[in-house]
């Protein structure tokens, strides 16, 4: 019997099946306000056993991207409510992704009064794109002061309180990809010297203290992070004790009781692969639901469950391409190819319009 296509549970949450639809950035919120196409798209993926909303910022100082959503104002939780309401009403499950960007960031992609932040004021190398005067290269980000680590904590624990009123099941911290959480844990971005830089305890307490001020305001049970060792993207180079470092952060995730971990893998989009070793080391290490993803088909992910090498499979760009992935995975139907020129742009086009079997 499948699997990949039976119930499977999640702290208190009943999953449909053990298929996750990733976070993926679509930039399809002007202002940074979630809107009716937002809940169309998810909508159309409820059938998926937990759906992960892209990264939303905790803060204006986090928003790094044009167009990407936040869940620090009345009218984004309002906006964000209209997702989560159209996917209960298709009996689907919704967590909502807390990604700060920190130094990848651009001021042009910021509001008024809101700052480009990172650990250390060490410019992300690279380019990003803004709406208004398209490609720039990376600011130098401002270092911050101990009120503002406070402060961003802060934001963290409102945002998850501002979550459960809009609607969402649970929250996932982004740690991966090279985003603020991972800033603080790498050592090529973290140059500090006080109590948040230097050995892996100090690199990695920003992260820790994030999840110990979110699982204060919305219970562990709530809870999970994606993690990204092996990851290079956004200027994230390997480094000798990366495999003690990951090892260090999952003891404290485990002793935290964190729902689960996502580790992402995207040596499928030419990153470096993600040693078995170190999937095998979460496994030992974390007592709670642990989550794979990275380039995986149908067989590969019935594979891992079956072995138990995770407890949940997560799909990103397949699920972006195919709605009903979970039909035609089920029925080995051919499935719809993603149009990358319309990941990150506007409307509808690329967003809503892949078709679903008739």
């Amino acid at each position: 019997m499948s699997q990949l296509f039976s119930t499977a549970t999640l702290g208190s949450i009943t999953l449909r099946n053990h298929l996750v639809m990733a976070p993926m950035t679509r930039n399809r919120a002007p202002g940074n306000v979630p809107n009716e196409l937002m809940a169309e798209y998810y909508a159309q993926r409820a059938s998926a056993g937990l759906i992960i909303t892209e990264g939303t910022s905790t803060s204006p100082d986090g928003l790094g991207y044009p167009r990407i959503p936040g869940i620090f104002s009345g009218e984004q939780i309002a906006g964000w409510k209209l997702v989560t309401d159209a996917v209960h009403a298709k009996q689907g499950k919704i967590f909502i992704q807390f990604m700060h960007c920190g130094r990848i960031g651009h001021p042009l992609n910021l509001p008024l009064g809101a700052r480009v932040l990172a650990p250390s004021a060490v410019a992300a190398a690279g380019d990003i794109y803004t709406d208004a005067e398209g490609m720039k290269p990376y600011v130098i980000p401002q270092a911050m002061t101990d009120a503002e680590i406070k402060d961003a904590i802060g934001e963290f624990a409102q945002a998850a309180r501002n979550s459960i009123e809009a609607g969402f099941d649970g929250v996932e911290l982004h740690g991966a990809n090279g985003y603020l959480l991972e800033q603080f844990i790498r050592p090529n971005s973290n140059l500090r010297t006080d109590r948040y830089g230097g050995v892996i305890e100090n690199r990695a307490l920003f992260v820790l203290e994030v999840a110990d001020a979110v699982i204060d305001a919305i219970g562990k049970e709530r809870v999970g992070i994606r993690l990204s060792p092996y990851g290079i993207f956004n200027d994230m180079p390997l480094y000798p004790a990366m495999d003690a470092d990951y090892t260090y952060l999952a003891r404290q995730l485990d002793a935290r009781g964190l729902l689960y971990i996502h580790l992402v893998d995207h040596s499928a989009m030419g990153s470096p692969e993600v040693p078995p070793s170190i999937k095998s080391m979460f496994r030992k290490e974390f007592n709670g639901k642990l989550i794979l993803s990275g380039g995986y088909d149908a067989a590969r992910a019935e594979s891992d469950l079956a072995s138990g090498k995770c407890d949940l499979i997560a799909v990103g760009r397949a699920f972006l391409a195919n709605p009903d992935l979970v039909t035609r995975w089920k029925s080995g139907a051919p499935l719809n190819e993603p149009d990358m020129s319309t990941f990150y742009m506007t409307g509808p086009k690329g967003y809503t319009d892949y078709p679903a079997l008739t």
